[in-house]
């Protein structure tokens, strides 16, 4: 017998714990049905009301989807509980049920008008002629019930924010052709799109009318391509000012873009049938490894739900010009000729398409890239679903650790068929209320989760400033939402207290140093106010060597529960091999300083607070880094860097200036300011302090530069990030 448990037609859908309450004389739980039960929030079953002890069971209910075919490549039918063997760490477990899903296609498909008339009505039992002012949403199905048995889900989803007018058009064609001319009997589809939020356009169904009716209906221009900026070789040089989102944290739509297809996911969650999710975008570049913990939790979210992603590139077959095509203007510089240009636009292109590709590998879907006619991702992923078995099975593991679960599943029968399934799945993880101990304990467990916790926002900076020939002072900056200190005034707290919990490992994964900090905030009626406006802030600094490192940190809110994930690779360069450039720091930008006994530091406080381990305070106040990198004209923002010159007798004369350009174009630059002084140790360490007024520059996103030069040696180093300066 031949297994392929990683085929994509096999998928798995834990549907979640299952908490009811017994009476202390039942010894059995309430019988199992005779289908799968509903979605992946299980249920409540409360046995007759009664005095007496009461004793809490936690279940799993895994549900499998089980493809089994035979030597023709033919679905076997008829098949019971009696022919699978499910074992789950090795473990057997008994299947409670197995029901046949028997998908069958019509030998032909009749075309119906691609565009409706202007008065067309649908059918009564589709949908009303006026359409309701109640969002629509997926509904789920009733508890023990298969409520699309032997029918094909597919979801279209359009990702408005992450396409150009041209290729919502692409998309919507697209769409409008499968429905009319390719769809099939056994289809039910759903409409999706995501701009400002998530919304159901259309909830699961085979009227066509109906669907072809909401497609057309589709808001071509809404959120036009919101998601990426390129500020490399491949920007074109328009002049145009960057329209920025209402706060700091939105301006990361990589993350928005997948929190809503995880949120998309979970409510398709409710239902246990197989499901593809055919995902069109003209790409998802993510931001180096800041949006890591996200993308880890949208695929394991689909998991989980049973949910398959089919990507399809809606930008179809691309031939790029350096120079410049029809939709987009030259950069205006020397790269369209020398080629960096041609280079920098392939190399942004490949990255939007590569997530796209893990997006539809790591859940069992494919992607379409490079392929003009995008129905066939449609019809691909149509294709994917046919007749399959839906086991399900109490796992005899009730521990909700977030750990991997493997799954093995045998076909009893003829030895030649093919069995395809998902081979694991991770374990539900709960953040409830627990003792002091136990809140430790569930903090340190979270650390070691694969499935990232994503509930709460954390974005962070990690600096660097040699201290000597070995060591570096690596100062980390963490920001995060207010707004969850805030609920916590809500639920009546004098105290909000904020755990934080962190692991750096070097390259080859070991464990160099850990983070484990709170931070306990007095709320008033006036910090509460002050909060919802304003993120949080919180500051470290750790001691570390040259080299390569993953950082994995976590935040949890004790009021509300909420949990969030950061990972990223970050690296110490060693500055002492620095010889064709000027030795320098990491440079921190700031719109803030504060007295250093303010700062938010609990862990190494005294040497945070140090100026002498700390080269973030200068003269008792404590430069905040911002984290976001996002300042307002109304305020100045501060530079900070330090060189080094360790190898010279004594140190030479430095220059150094602050430039911000847009695009190609220089929009401000500060005088050259000339640095002579060092520190009286053997780096020859020579500070670098800028204070620049941003009331002169316009609103948008800037390249700032910072350029150190050492005539003497004939030596420069440069510096750049891209800021945001808003109103």
């Amino acid at each position: 017998m031949r297994i392929n448990p990683h085929h994509s037609l096999g998928k798995l859908l834990l549907i979640g714990a299952v908490t009811f309450t017994l009476l202390a004389q039942q010894t059995a739980p309430p019988p199992i049905p005779n289908t799968a039960p509903t979605g992946p929030q299980g249920g409540s079953q409360t046995g007759p009301a009664a005095s007496g002890a009461k004793i809490t069971v936690n279940t799993n209910l895994v549900v499998e989807d089980v493809t089994v075919t035979g030597k023709d490549g033919k679905p076997i039918s008829g098949l019971t509980a009696k022919d699978f063997t499910v074992t789950e760490d090795g473990v057997a477990q008994e299947i409670k049920f197995c029901e046949f899903q028997n998908v069958q296609d019509e030998a032909d498909v009749t075309p119906v008008s691609a565009k409706p008339a202007e008065n067309n009505t649908p059918s009564s039992t589709a949908r009303a002629k006026v359409d309701s002012a109640v969002a629509m949403e997926i509904k789920p199905e009733p508890p023990g019930d298969l409520h699309y048995k032997d029918r094909r889900l597919i979801v279209l989803y359009f990702d408005m924010g992450a396409m150009p007018v041209q290729d919502q058009l692409r998309a919507q064609t697209a769409a409008v052709k499968f429905v009319a001319t390719q769809m099939h009997k056994a289809d039910l589809v759903a409409l999706i799109s995501f701009s400002d939020g998530v919304h159901v356009l259309q909830d699961f169904t085979d009227d066509r009318d109906a669907l072809l009716t909401k497609i057309n209906k589709l808001f071509i221009g809404e959120a036009d391509g919101f998601g990426t900026t390129d500020s490399d070789d491949s920007s074109a040089d328009t002049g145009t000012a960057f329209g920025e989102d209402d706060t700091e944290f939105n301006i990361f739509n990589i993350d928005r873009q997948l929190a809503a297809l995880t949120n998309t996911v979970k409510m398709l969650g409710a239902l246990n049938e197989k499901k593809v999710l055919v995902y069109f975008s003209s790409g998802i570049r993510l931001q180096g490894l800041d949006n890591q913990a996200q993308f880890a939790a949208t695929t394991n979210a689909a998991i989980k739900s049973n949910v398959a992603f089919w990507t399809v590139d809606a930008r179809g077959l691309v031939a790029m010009s350096p120079l410049g095509n029809a939709g987009a203007g030259s950069n205006g510089g020397q790269g369209m000729y020398s080629g960096t240009s041609s280079s920098a636009m392939m190399s942004n292109f490949s990255k939007s398409q590569d997530t796209m590709y893990s997006l539809a590998t790591d859940t069992g879907g494919k992607a379409l890239l490079d392929n003009n006619d995008l129905s066939q991702g449609i019809v691909n992923a149509e294709q994917s679903i046919s007749s399959y078995y839906v086991l399900g099975y109490y796992s005899s593991n009730t521990n909700l650790d977030g750990k991997f679960r493997k799954i093995k599943i045998t076909y009893n029968g003829d030895p030649t068929a093919k069995i395809t399934y998902r081979a694991g799945y991770l374990a539900g993880k709960v953040f409830a209320k627990f003792t002091a101990a136990d809140k430790e304990r569930q903090l340190m467990d979270a650390l070691q989760l694969a499935d990232p916790v994503t509930d709460l926002t954390i974005r962070m900076e990690i600096d660097y400033f040699q201290m000597n020939g070995a060591e570096y002072c690596v100062p980390i900056a963490v920001k995060i939402p207010g707004s969850e200190l805030v609920l916590a005034k809500k639920r009546g707290m004098d105290h909000a207290v904020i755990d934080f919990i962190g692991e750096i490992k070097d390259e080859y994964g070991a464990t160099v140093t850990n983070v484990r900090d709170f931070l306990d905030k007095k709320l008033t009626d006036e910090t509460a106010q002050q909060l919802a406006k304003q993120p949080i802030q919180y500051s470290t600094v750790l001691t570390l060597l040259p080299g390569t490192y993953t950082i994995k940190f976590l935040a949890r809110d004790d009021a509300t529960g909420s949990m969030g994930t950061y990972m990223s690779k970050f690296v110490v360069p060693n500055l002492m091999k620095e010889q064709k450039k000027v030795p320098i720091s990491s440079v921190v930008l700031s719109s803030q300083r504060i007295a250093k006994t303010d700062a938010l530091s609990n862990l190494n406080k005294e040497k945070s607070n140090n100026p002498n381990t700390n080269p973030l305070i200068q003269d008792g106040q404590m430069l905040v880094p911002s984290v976001t990198r996002v300042f307002s004209k109304s305020r100045e923002m501060y530079v900070y860097l330090q060189a080094y010159q360790p190898t010279a007798t004594t140190a030479s004369p430095l220059v150094a200036y602050v430039s911000f350009y847009r695009g190609n174009n220089k929009a401000f630059e500060t005088p050259p300011m000339p640095v002579t002084e060092a520190m009286a140790n053997k780096l020859k360490t020579m500070p670098m302090g800028f204070l620049v007024p941003l009331a002169k520059l316009p609103t948008g996103q800037y390249n700032c530069q910072v350029t150190v030069l050492d005539p003497a040696g004939a030596k420069a180093s440069y510096w750049q990030a891209p800021v945001m300066v808003v109103p």
